[in-house]
């Protein structure tokens, strides 16, 4: 009786090649790396006897882009090896970016709620010396919030007049200058424009120091980055859309306020309160025009006024405890103001987009 042997089918892998199948870091490897990494530095900077954290910092990203880069290499192969230290350089990138701006706005509160309370908010300096404690920033946020509103008035419509035309009608020389303009406009510091609406407002025509001069410079720095985000947000909006309304026979200024502006009115009022944000703490100009007051102003177009920035440059500059402790709460204020400027602004995008889905 014969016996039946089983033959195993002939290897279709050559010999001395490298397998199909390789081995793999676990999805838990970088995280496990950057704390030993973390752990690594610190411990390198506790030996080392360095003061500063920073430098901890610095030696446990370096450690973690060459662990990575190392067992990576190790475990799976040196073509994963790199891909793996470009994705580490990022999140070092990223953590560099933000630990400052965490680090700079867990301080502002800590030392600007204590002093940032009813009191604060309702009361101004009239009577108070600024070595002393006591007093608030109310004509100061009052005078914030005329100059910054202002500014918009005048810069939101221009800057979204000269996006449109841009985008939808400009073409030739004049086209071409506008955009040049902006450019140069986007580029100018914030001194340039206060001086600039110190020699025409106030010398050639006479006008005295107001909110409203300050809030001519704010409009001047406020207008290019208007144009630039809504010009980038139209040019987003699909050429069908337009193409779908005109074919229909609606004239084109109705399609771009009909069709066009609601498509894009999240981008653009993004863009509207990222302006509103960069001059809401300029100080050179307020400095220069508004001049500054411990009295309670309502009135921009008349007399000196005060402002957040301008108050918190102030409270600074003279140096002691209470002094000191209200510019950090102006400044805690002046973030919050901005917050909330952004969330309304978030709430009329979103209301006011046009609804998809059935």
């Amino acid at each position: 009786m014969s016996q039946l042997v089983k033959h195993s089918p002939p290897s279709t892998v050559p010999a001395g090649s490298a397998p199909l199948a390789q081995a793999h870091m676990p999805k838990w490897a970088p995280a496990a790396i950057a704390a030993g990494s973390l752990l690594v530095g610190c411990g390198a900077g506790l030996a080392a006897g360095w003061h500063s954290r920073v430098q901890w910092g610095l030696v446990s990203a370096l450690l973690f882009v060459l662990g990575t880069f190392v067992i990576t290499a190790k475990v799976e192969n040196i073509r994963q090896a790199k891909d793996r230290v470009a994705t580490s350089l990022v999140w070092v990138c990223f953590v560099l970016a933000v630990v400052p701006l965490l680090s700079l706005g867990w301080v502002t509160i800590t030392k600007g709620v204590e002093v940032l309370d009813v009191y604060f908010l309702t009361h101004s300096m009239n009577g108070v010396l600024d070595a002393e404690a006591g007093g608030g920033i109310y004509h100061a946020l009052l005078g914030t919030i005329e100059q910054v509103l202002i500014a918009a008035v005048i810069a939101a419509p221009i800057g979204l007049l000269t996006a449109i035309y841009l985008v939808e009608y400009g073409k030739g020389t004049l086209a071409k200058a506008v955009t040049f303009f902006v450019d140069v406009m986007t580029g100018i510091p914030s001194i340039v424009a206060g001086l600039f609406v110190l020699a025409t407002w106030n010398l050639m025509l006479g006008f005295g120091p107001s909110g409203f001069a300050g809030a001519l410079a704010l409009a001047i720095l406020m207008m290019p980055v208007v144009v630039r985000s809504t010009e980038e947000m139209l040019k987003l909006v699909p050429n069908e859309l337009r193409e779908a309304s005109l074919a229909l026979g609606v004239p084109k200024w109705r399609t771009i306020l009909k069709v066009v502006l609601p498509t894009a009115i999240g981008g653009i009022t993004t863009g509207v309160m990222l302006a509103v944000a960069r001059i809401t703490g300029e100080t050179a100009p307020v400095l220069l025009l508004v001049f500054g007051t411990k009295l309670i102003n309502p009135d921009p177009f008349t007399g000196a006024q005060s402002s957040l920035p301008l108050y918190v440059y102030e409270q600074y500059a003279v140096g002691t405890d209470a002094s000191i402790a209200r510019a950090w709460g102006a400044a805690l204020a002046l973030i919050v103001f901005v917050m909330l400027l952004n969330l309304v602004a978030r709430g009329i995008a979103r209301w006011k987009a046009p609804q998809t889905g059935r």
